[in-house]
């Protein structure tokens, strides 16, 4: 996978071992609404979606 430089603030960061079986993980929010690699990101997310992998993807 590339790396895609993003313009973004984190907005919440759940650590290995969160309590309740939340992936670890983080959650960004971007800071250009019309950031170019917005498109990128959401095709790699897209096949996640029938992934066996826990996600906290809105």
């Amino acid at each position: 996978m590339e790396r895609i430089p993003l313009a973004c603030t984190v907005v919440w960061l759940t650590p290995q071992g969160a309590q309740g079986g939340r992936a670890q993980g983080i959650g960004v929010k971007f800071n250009d609404k019309d950031n170019p690699a917005k498109p990128q990101i959401e095709k790699y997310l897209t096949g996640m979606l029938n992934s066996d992998r826990l996600s906290h993807t809105l």
